[in-house]
């Protein structure tokens, strides 16, 4: 693409945010934070790895450090199989250096949870403020002199209120759909966690009790 062919596209781009005002400009803003927030959440929510957790903790006790670490399970496993290793050698409590150790992951796959839920809420709100600034626009157009006369204005204001609705949409709902998503792989994350939690511990106090 040329330059001349990019600069276009750039005032084209402009051209179209400053018709819907500076609302448009926050509702972009918001999109470039939503999508980032999406993404990061993405590439953190990979297992990684296939089988339930019970499997892979077998695997990784067998293989070692042989175990080849595809994605968060992995990871997160060795680190509560070490954590169990290190609290049964002082003789504490397993579930305790287990949670410890899984803590760091529970807090990255929350990360950015709540500013995705705070956009998608936001963003309409927005879109609707600028609806309402565009509504004035055209009302006051209307006061101020003939329909005709201000036949500018009146477009401008009705386009400000339709830009600003239709990006304020565009904004919430892919990010209600894609956070609902990525929401529940967090939940299932959650929950192989405790489980994790559970089937290393027991297999320790099961040792222990038997010798």
């Amino acid at each position: 693409m040329s330059e001349l062919g990019l600069l276009s596209y750039v005032d084209l781009f402009v051209h179209f945010m400053n018709a819907g005002g500076v609302v448009m400009w926050v509702l972009f803003g918001l999109n470039l934070f939503l999508w980032y927030g999406l993404g990061y959440r993405y590439l953190v929510l990979q297992r990684g790895t296939l089988g339930n957790v019970r499997r892979q903790i077998s695997k990784h006790i067998e293989r070692g450090d042989a175990q080849k670490m595809r994605g968060m399970l992995d990871y997160a496993i060795v680190d509560a199989l070490e954590a169990s290793n290190e609290a049964k050698k002082i003789n504490k409590k397993c579930r305790y250096y287990v949670h410890d150790a899984l803590f760091p992951y529970l807090m990255s796959i929350g990360k950015y949870s709540i500013l995705i839920k705070t956009i998608v809420v936001l963003a309409p709100l927005i879109g609707l403020l600028g609806t309402v600034m565009g509504m004035i626009e055209t009302f006051d157009a209307l006061q101020s002199s003939s329909m005709f006369a201000q036949g500018d204005s009146i477009s401008g204001g009705i386009s400000k209120a339709l830009f600003t609705t239709e990006l304020g949409l565009v904004v919430a709902v892919p990010g209600l759909i894609l956070g609902k998503i990525l929401d529940k792989k967090e939940n299932q994350f959650a929950l192989e966690f405790e489980q994790m939690t559970d089937i290393i511990c027991t297999k320790e106090e099961d040792e222990i009790q038997q010798s």
